[in-house]
């Protein structure tokens, strides 16, 4: 079964600073790339930040380039990853609920797989 399980959200205020952690399990394909979407009250979901199976791509939406940043660790055990959202300088507009996802193809399928949410809320 496969299990996405995000941490670390909570309160902070603006110019604070806060790390996401999503870990995986029951991932048996690879590659697969891993990313951070948000969605605040009454609006949808939005890209945050991905990252590649070899670290060697990652991607921002423009709102946070500069401020965050997305890393994955790759533990020996395949179906185990760890990703990570370190977001520095928040902003009030930065609260929103936090997903992370695993995105890639088993069996020539695409396979798409999301987390529960972690809350992050950013105090003026």
């Amino acid at each position: 079964q496969v299990q996405l399980v995000e941490s670390g959200g909570g309160l902070v205020q603006a110019g604070g600073s806060l790390r996401l952690s999503c870990a995986t399990s029951g991932l048996t394909f690879s590659p697969y790339a891993m990313g951070w979407f948000r969605q605040a009250p009454g609006k949808e979901r939005e890209f945050v930040a991905a990252v590649s199976w070899s670290h060697e791509d990652t991607d921002y939406a423009d709102s946070v380039k500069g401020r965050f940043t997305i890393s994955r660790d790759l533990a020996k055990n395949l179906a185990k990853n760890t990703v990570y959202l370190q977001m520095n300088s928040l902003k009030p507009e930065d609260t929103a609920v936090y997903y992370c996802n695993a995105d890639g193809v088993r069996f020539g399928i695409p396979a798409l797989y999301w987390g529960q949410g972690t809350q992050v809320t950013v105090s003026s």
